[in-house]
């Protein structure tokens, strides 16, 4: 099975969108799982028109500190916690602890560690559902309030590529996260192809930039979409220098249009809205088999 993620560096650039009918054209000719990766804000299965998701569970990818009974002082651990989640109770003369700061470090375990338990919490909602165009979408959801994000990540994946494993599916399509962080980190992570959609701007292609030296870490072949391409036709310019310097294939242009909105409104791939794209994501396809093929392999 291979991976293909699309990534941004930043918001509202369309990568959701592009990623939903992405993943119905390549369905069509492929087995395909869909896997929302954004675990903060997941929204890809609304795209699909799906409400609710099936076969949810709760799952737990982190810790939290809480004090017991056996703290003793240990005032050293409040100056100690870099999140500033412990503060330290006058009337009790003991720390506190603030469960929506704690990030599960172990710093104050290792300080104080009869005083402190690691607990393991329940952080995130993981749920599947099958989509209107025959494949099934994986999605998790970090709770509000709650960290380990990037782990979330993780669990999505391995679930996604359980399920492939169980149908039989040759692609795993990944909608990531926006920014650069863990979540980003943990779904670029494994891929065989990433797709990096920019718009003409100075702060998409910075983002762009900065997510880049992530992709290369890990070595992944990537082609830039452009999208809403001709918002600013002279800053087009600077993203293709970037992408011969980088030696990068641009891979399509979608121009900026209402059927995206019109789109994500109505809770639908833009290929339903305006079946004239299914040319554009055509010619995506054909592109991406084409550049990675330059690899010496195939994905699919």
């Amino acid at each position: 099975m291979k991976t293909i993620t699309i990534l941004s560096g930043k918001g509202g650039v369309g990568k959701s969108s592009i990623s939903a009918s992405l993943a119905v054209m390549l369905s069509e000719n492929n087995k395909v799982v869909a896997a929302d990766c954004d675990v903060d804000a997941a929204d890809l299965a609304l795209l699909f028109g799906i409400k609710n998701l099936s076969n949810k569970e709760r799952i737990s990818t982190n810790t939290k500190a809480f004090v017991n009974e056996k703290i003793k002082g240990c005032r050293k651990i409040v100056d100690k916690c870099v999140y500033s989640a412990i503060s330290w109770d006058e009337e009790k003369d003991m720390p506190k602890i603030n469960k929506f700061l704690c990030e599960g470090c172990g710093v104050c375990k290792l300080l104080c560690p009869e005083g402190i338990d690691m607990v393991r919490i329940e952080n995130a909602v993981i749920g599947e559902s099958m989509t209107s165009y025959g494949f099934p979408i994986i999605t998790g959801q970090l709770e509000m309030g709650e960290s380990g994000s990037g782990k979330v990540v993780d669990f999505v994946k391995h679930k996604a590529k359980e399920k492939a494993d169980s149908i039989g599916a040759n692609l795993l399509i990944v909608d990531s996260s926006p920014g650069i962080g863990c979540p980003v980190i943990a779904s670029v992570k494994g891929s065989d192809y990433i797709i990096v959609v920019v718009e003409p701007t100075s702060v998409s292609l910075s983002a762009v930039k900065r997510v880049l030296h992530v992709v290369e870490h890990f070595g992944i072949k990537y082609g830039f979409v452009i999208n809403k391409s001709d918002l600013n036709k002279e800053f087009i310019n600077e993203i293709e220098d970037f992408a011969k310097e980088k030696g990068a294939a641009i891979i399509q242009r979608f121009p900026f249009s209402k059927d995206f909105v019109d789109a994500t409104v109505n809770m639908k791939p833009v290929i339903e809205v305006n079946p004239e794209y299914r040319k554009k994501f055509e010619m995506l396809i054909e592109n991406i088999a084409k550049d990675y093929a330059k690899s010496g392999s195939k994905l699919w």
